[in-house]
């Protein structure tokens, strides 16, 4: 089982980032899939997460109308879309998948390695 993200950079505030997540070794249209995010020093929480079936979505309030998830089953990738990116924003991005889509991080089961994204003008 393996979940590899990408698409992590340097981005000024204001910018744009398209994180990539690609799953192998699992039924990965099965799984709910969800990211979080961990800024040093700081907890690890839940951004966004998606339904397997339905296609239904969750956000974190403070990314509510910057960030969309969308999945491709075909492809077995998850990705995030992250417009007009604050400072706030900077921390190590992880993707994870599970049998439930919430945005807390107990009882997920798979997770990725996590790409950094640094947020900086």
């Amino acid at each position: 089982v393996q979940l590899q993200a990408s698409g992590g950079g340097l981005v000024q505030p204001g910018g744009s980032l398209r994180l990539s997540c690609v799953a192998s070794g699992f039924n990965f249209d099965q799984y709910a899939v969800g990211w979080f995010r961990q800024a040093p020093g700081k907890d690890r929480e839940g951004i966004s997460c998606m339904s397997n079936r339905e296609g239904v979505t969750y956000y974190r309030d403070s990314v509510k109308g910057r960030f969309t998830i969308s999945r491709d089953n075909a492809k077995g990738t998850v990705y995030l879309q992250m417009n007009s990116l604050k400072v706030d924003d900077t921390a190590v991005y992880l993707c994870a998948a599970g049998r439930r889509p919430v945005l807390q991080s107990d009882g997920w089961i798979y997770w990725g390695q996590g790409t950094q994204v640094t947020v900086s003008s």
